[in-house]
């Protein structure tokens, strides 16, 4: 019975999140996207470049996993920051590094929806007591919303 339970309660859980376009979840925001991983990704990418971000790393995790003779769904992490805004507030606490750059995950789940995933900088900032007010967390909020938004939402 309490198996049973449990069961419900994950379905019920993965029913909501299919309905929602963006969630939060252990400072985890989520958003669906409108493209498959790879031109989310692209979108991304593009969309950072064009910003002046540095771009740091983008790793294929599917590709990985494959050349180790493995399977994996599409799944790709973008590595990104710009070191004008991340180096002040290191330098208040430099075990922000673990943290910084920022990065985004862009996956397929079993049901072949695409979605991208980040760490909020808010819960970032909790995480290392640096006030959520903080200027720079203001600015990485938003950027972070500007740039998933332009990479998971479909154009007219």
């Amino acid at each position: 019975m309490k198996l049973l339970s449990i069961q419900l309660t994950f379905f019920l859980l993965l029913f909501s999140l299919s309905f929602s376009t963006s969630y939060a979840d252990n400072g985890l925001v989520t958003k669906a996207s409108a493209y498959n991983v790879t031109e989310t990704t692209d979108r991304l990418v593009a969309i950072i470049k064009k910003k002046g971000i540095t771009l740091f790393a983008r790793i294929n995790h599917a590709q990985g996993a494959k050349d180790a003779g493995l399977t994996l769904l599409p799944t790709e992490l973008v590595i990104f920051g710009k070191p004008q805004l991340g180096n002040p507030i290191m330098i208040l606490d430099p075990r922000l590094a673990i943290d910084l750059p920022l990065k985004a995950l862009i996956w397929e789940d079993k049901e072949g929806k695409v979605w991208l995933s980040y760490n909020s900088p808010v819960y970032i900032a909790q995480r290392h007591s640096i006030p959520e007010q903080h200027p720079i967390i203001k600015k990485m909020t938003g950027a972070l919303d500007k740039l998933s938004d332009y990479a998971t939402k479909a154009t007219p």
